[in-house]
């Protein structure tokens, strides 16, 4: 056991949102999942299986397959498991994926939101709000599979006109809350693009969007929240399911895909009604931010009981000018069309640090852990998903993952340490993990004996 070493202040862990009590809440909401097998087949718990595949994820490690080859070849890592993530037994690579293929992806929101409600209660949440009390929800889709071999029921496939060949492949729609000012997002539950119950042809991402605004919705009735998306999501259906839902939005437009909006925007401007901005930036005088808006256009020419606020925005520095067009149905005025800006500009945080950072930088989310026969390779997406909301979170809200983190400059670095610790030191907590990380513990040298004086 590491030496105890009094934790500088700003090392301390949080009451809820430090790794072990955001463990134990998962914990909790899966031992609450109906046991689908027969009562002969369950001699490990479901709960206990479902927390391995989530151990898994949060210890990334990069197939299922490694994760098996530990638990069997490190006695340590295998004691770990069961003391850390409070499990009775640590199944097998064959158990985990058979039992859970067969899970409803929809029983794995509840870990998401007792996790989400641990970070609300520990007043986490207001450093993530902005326009006066808003969570800002970047939403997007993504590729999680593709093969021309190996396939689910959850697959889509297409087949090449040219060569007849069949490709099988599955989509993601993702959700994160998000924040101009934070580098870190907070993942909502995934909404897999797959072939619904009864229906033989694809499924889309439209219906997928669909489906996830109606459940984020259910899960947070209360929760204040902005939806920001492309420019794919600027259509009157999807207008009108943020509307059902209770959602305000910020979506991006182009001239290309909107001329009927656009025309509305240059006669407005005919008329005068087309208000104009500059501001220069306060930590670059060299960058300005040039703005036009206009509230109360109709969206299109079929659609114009959908009345929206247009911005457009330019930022200018000697190098290059970006621009930016947005539509809202939060009023723009003066005072607070910057901050609609840098809100519309984050929509890229569930591309570069939601999606790139799932793919990048050890989570291996485009590689196929199993794909099973029903639901195996969703359900993982999804507890790849609930370990990433789990690390997001200690990085907003815990000083000891904070200062780890901050310890070894790069998260890579960070989940080798940590692999190499659960070989290595019989642990009985994250906590004492990531102290013995902090703290670096002198290793001791072996000790053999001589084998002449035997």
């Amino acid at each position: 056991m590491p030496k105890k070493t009094p934790l500088p202040k700003k090392a301390t862990v949080r009451k809820h949102v430090n790794a072990d009590a955001l463990n134990r809440t998962v914990h909790q909401c899966f031992q609450k999942i109906p046991d689908h097998r027969c009562a002969k087949d369950t001699k490990i718990s479901l709960a206990d299986i479902l927390m391995a595949g989530y151990a898994m994820f949060q210890l990334k490690d990069p197939s299922l397959n490694a994760f098996d080859e530990n638990r069997r070849q490190s006695q340590p890592e295998a004691e770990n498991l069961k003391a850390i993530y409070g499990m009775q037994h640590v199944p097998a690579d064959t158990t985990m994926a058979d039992t859970i293929d067969f899970v409803s992806p929809d029983e794995l929101r509840e870990p998401f939101n007792a996790v989400f409600n641990n970070f609300q209660r520990s007043k986490g949440l207001e450093q993530m709000k902005l326009l006066g009390g808003y969570c800002l929800v970047g939403m997007d889709g993504t590729g999680s599979h593709s093969s021309e071999k190996i396939s689910s029921e959850s697959c889509q496939k297409k087949v090449s006109r040219k060569t007849g060949k069949v490709t099988y492949y599955q989509q993601v729609v993702g959700a994160a809350i998000v924040h101009p000012d934070q580098k870190a997002v907070l993942p909502l539950p995934p909404e897999m693009v797959v072939p619904q119950d009864g229906k033989n042809k694809n499924d889309c991402e439209r219906n997928a969007s669909r489906r996830s605004l109606r459940k984020i919705r259910k899960d947070h009735p209360k929760l204040p929240m902005i939806i920001t998306e492309d420019a794919l999501s600027a259509n009157a259906p999807h207008i009108r399911d943020l509307q059902a839902n209770n959602f305000r939005y910020i979506l991006a437009v182009k001239p290309g895909d909107h001329e009927f909006l656009y025309s509305q925007i240059d006669a407005a401007s005919r008329r005068g009604e087309v208000e104009e901005l500059e501001i220069q930036d306060k930590e670059n005088p060299q960058i300005t931010h040039e703005f036009r808006f206009v509230n109360q256009v109709p969206l299109n020419q079929s659609n114009q009981d959908i009345q929206v606020n247009f911005i457009a925005y330019r930022e200018i520095s000697p190098k290059k000018t970006k621009q930016f067009n947005w539509i809202t149905d939060l009023t723009v005025t003066k005072d607070n069309i910057f901050e609609l800006m840098r809100a519309g500009r984050a929509r890229w945080k569930i591309e570069n640090e939601t999606f790139n950072t799932l793919k990048n930088q050890g989570y291996h989310f485009e590689r196929n852990f199993g794909m099973g026969e029903k639901h195996l390779s969703e359900n993982f997406v999804h507890l790849m998903m609930l370990a990433f909301l789990v690390d997001q979170v200690q990085q907003l809200a815990c000083p000891l993952f904070q200062a780890v983190l901050q310890k070894a400059k790069y998260k890579k670095y960070l989940w080798e340490e940590m692999r190499a610790a659960y070989k290595m030191l019989a642990l009985d907590s994250m906590e004492t993990l990531f102290k013995s990380i902090l703290y670096e513990h002198k290793r001791q040298k072996p000790v053999f004996m001589d084998a002449e004086t035997t």
